[in-house]
């Protein structure tokens, strides 16, 4: 064999950096094999180029935000929490910010700055990072397992994957690694887009592309179903675009749409003013009967949008209030509370920026890493079936299970 190692770890993202460096740190010989020439793509792209590192809350709030994935992470957290990933980077020169929202970023605004940092640790580690190194083959032997690359044969006793999934492709996340795992005995809950932007041919939600209302409650439904349980209910920033729907609220939704593709009679039932029930609403529009319906409701939503959810309830933007009949408030509420907007599917992996799906995560154990199937085989990150909303929840979750991995390998004489 022209090369042998400790560790080598497959694929050079979040995951594949913290467990290299960790592996690393703790005096095992570590190779990183990325098939790009730069490495760390997805985080330079990230959060418009800001990369959204994790979210201000502590280890309860990043599991309860996975959902039922999220007690896979306890482990995974305990050991590099937000606040212990916040002081990493600080100490490796990126000192950060709390948004709004909760999203942590760098203070520069530039993931190129969080990418040079996650280089210059490994370099700090002694790991050694190769690039422009595709695998092409991953076989298992007694002592551990071959790794066949473009131009080299290697011999490790451990490998970790942290492959990604399938999302943002032009990244280099072309689903490689699933099939390493299938070959390696795994199971693989299919992939889907996440956090992926919806399509819908209304032509009145294309002509408002680039209209962003800050806070709308979307609910997901199944039209052919009305009288069911919305199958997802989401609350944030919400963008219209001229292919459809953006923004975290719809983002964070549309599982439920990537989840039955076929479905074909998707609705986003959209409240544009959560913070108001109807009550409310027809308390202020009563105080305020004198004045036009279109110039109230443009105080509380931009005029754009005003303008087309009047003319789809069939109401003059000019219409004094007082004059509004008992049929139009109803539909005015309606449009304001409950405009179903069609959906014929989503974006796709290519939009996506996380992937549902992927490695079983009954068959890895959480408190290494480790898989349960194939003995000295480790996975973390977007690899596994474990995908959290839009706001730094699934960066985190890279960091962590990464970081988890690296500690936890172990050489054949351990």
């Amino acid at each position: 064999m022209s090369n042998s190692c400790d560790v080598a770890v497959i694929g050079a993202g979040a995951a594949g950096f913290f467990a290299a460096i960790r592996a690393a740190q703790r005096g095992l010989h570590t190779l990183l094999l990325e098939k790009n020439r730069k490495p760390a793509v997805k985080i330079l792209m990230s959060g418009g180029t800001r990369c959204n590192l994790t979210q201000a809350t502590d280890r309860r709030g990043i599991v309860e935000a996975f959902g039922r994935q999220g007690k896979f992470l306890h482990s995974a957290l305990s050991l590099l929490g937000p606040d212990e990933l916040i002081t990493l980077f600080d100490s490796a020169g990126v000192p950060t910010k709390v948004e709004p929202t909760g999203k942590v970023f760098p203070v520069s605004n530039r993931a190129v700055d969080v990418a040079a940092a996650v280089v210059q640790m490994l370099d700090r580690s002694g790991a050694q990072l190769r690039l422009e190194s595709p695998v092409t083959q991953l076989d298992q032997t007694d002592a551990g397992f071959v790794i066949q690359t473009n131009h080299e044969t290697i011999q490790a006793a451990n490998v970790i994957l942290t492959t990604g999934g399938q999302s943002y492709p032009g990244c280099g996340t072309t689903g490689d690694g699933y099939a390493w795992a299938k070959q390696l005995g795994h199971k693989i809950i299919p992939p889907r887009p996440a956090l992926v932007p919806l399509l819908s041919d209304d032509r009145w939600v294309q002509e408002l592309r680039g209209v962003t209302v800050p806070d709308v409650e979307v609910r997901i439904i199944d039209s052919d179903q009305l009288n069911k349980k919305p199958l997802d209910t989401r609350r944030g920033s919400f963008l219209f675009t001229h292919f459809g729907l953006s923004g975290p609220a719809v983002m964070d939704a549309s599982q439920a749409v990537t989840a039955r593709p076929d479905a074909g009679s998707w609705q986003a039932v959209c409240d544009f003013l959560p913070a108001r029930n109807s009550e409310q609403l027809t308390t202020e529009l009563a105080t305020t009967n004198k004045l036009s319906l279109g110039n109230v409701v443009s105080e509380w939503l931009p005029r754009r949008l005003v303008e087309a959810l009047l003319i789809q309830a069939e109401i003059p933007y000019d219409q004094r209030l007082a004059e509004l009949s008992k049929r139009a408030r109803t539909k005015l509420l309606a449009a304001l509370k409950k405009t179903p907007i069609s959906i014929r599917g989503s974006q796709g992996f290519k939009k996506a920026e996380v992937t549902a799906g992927g490695v079983d995560l009954r068959e890895v154990d959480s408190s290494t890493m480790q898989s349960k199937i194939c003995p000295q085989l480790y996975l973390a990150g977007e690899i596994l079936d474990l995908d959290g909303p839009i706001g730094g929840y699934n960066f985190q979750s890279a960091f962590s299970t990464g970081w988890l991995a690296g500690e936890k390998v172990q050489t054949t004489e351990n």
